[in-house]
């Protein structure tokens, strides 16, 4: 992989982890009126998986979805903007941070559902194969939505239909509180799961983005060429608690010593080690990126904090009523 895409990749992450850690420091204002799942610490799975997906390719997200908006091509201006409920937001300021849409950029939307875009993501790529186009979807969800009902309805029809659909599992090993191992026996892994539905199932490291984004390109692949739904397991761990912007050891469900183990498998130090063992790191040429994303990040909050509210005129904008 050349320098420069080592270092767009590098680009790519250090943008989603520093306007996650600019929206948690900012979040103690209470400007920011909606719930924010942070993804802080699995940067990997979004760049790593988006940057092999073709611009025509459409990807659906979770609750936990700004690092999927932002890897997708999605609006830094328009993320920043509905995290502050504004008008110029991509929801309008109605959805907040579980409610971002960028159709432009392929990204179809995330809702806070558990697994409910599994169903959507399945339905789009059912209308891909019917109109015989190339293009491919993706859905990312958590470890948690293997256990919905949704999960088994929709692998099943993509199966049986052999649709073009990549289902990317993000398992940080957590469902709130809940860890895997009170979830779900030891002797069953989820790619055992998927594979007995039917489907190929591949797992790799969720904190290597070299690793993920040769799994996504195997995958995308597989389900461009009609050869049916792939899913990726990648494990991997969110840094911060599950809803908000602080830490939660005080719930007691896991240590500082776990997110200390997990923080040396850091996404973009792994990189950063890798193009240093390569040969292709340039120290200043990662201080100038880092310098030019927050430039970016400090220019949307301004331009989020002087966008106007949504008019009332249109509270109920797209609501139906029969």
């Amino acid at each position: 992989m050349s320098s420069e895409r080592l270092l767009r990749l590098y680009r790519e992450m250090y943008l989603i982890r520093r306007t996650e850690e600019v929206i948690a420091d900012l979040y103690k204002e209470q400007e920011m009126r909606c719930p924010v799942h942070l993804c802080i610490g699995q940067e990997a799975s979004p760049v790593g998986v988006c940057q092999e997906l073709e611009p025509a390719d459409v990807a659906f997200s979770t609750h936990r979805s700004h690092g999927h908006y932002l890897a997708k091509g999605g609006s830094l201006l328009a993320l920043m903007g509905e995290l502050y409920g504004r008008q110029t937001g991509c929801s309008a300021g109605n959805g907040g941070s579980m409610h971002l849409i960028d159709r432009a950029a392929g990204f179809m939307g995330a809702t806070p559902i558990l697994g409910a875009t599994m169903a959507l993501a399945t339905g789009a790529a059912f209308a891909t194969s019917m109109r015989q186009e190339t293009r491919v979807t993706v859905a990312f969800f958590g470890d948690a939505a293997i256990e919905e009902g949704v999960f088994y309805e929709s692998a099943n029809f993509a199966v049986l239909k052999r649709l073009p659909l990549v289902l990317v599992c993000e398992n940080n090993g957590l469902s709130t509180c809940s860890p895997l191992s009170v979830r779900q026996p030891p002797t069953r892994t989820i790619c055992d799961m998927a594979r007995g539905l039917g489907m190929t199932a591949v797992s790799g490291d969720g904190n290597d983005v070299l690793a993920v984004s040769q799994l996504a390109r195997q995958a995308i692949d597989i389900a461009r060429g009609g050869g049916g739904p792939v899913l990726i397991e990648l494990p991997t761990y969110r840094w911060r608690e599950h809803c908000g912007p602080g830490f939660d050891f005080d719930l007691g469900y896991r240590h500082p010593d776990e997110l200390a183990a997990w923080q040396e498998r850091c996404p973009m130090q792994r990189l950063v080690r890798h193009m240093e063992k390569t040969g292709v790191a340039d120290a200043a040429a990662l201080k100038r990126c880092e310098a030019e994303v927050q430039q970016e990040i400090d220019a949307a909050v301004r331009f989020a904090r002087e966008s106007p509210y949504p008019d009332e005129s249109l509270l109920l904008a797209h609501e139906y009523m029969p």
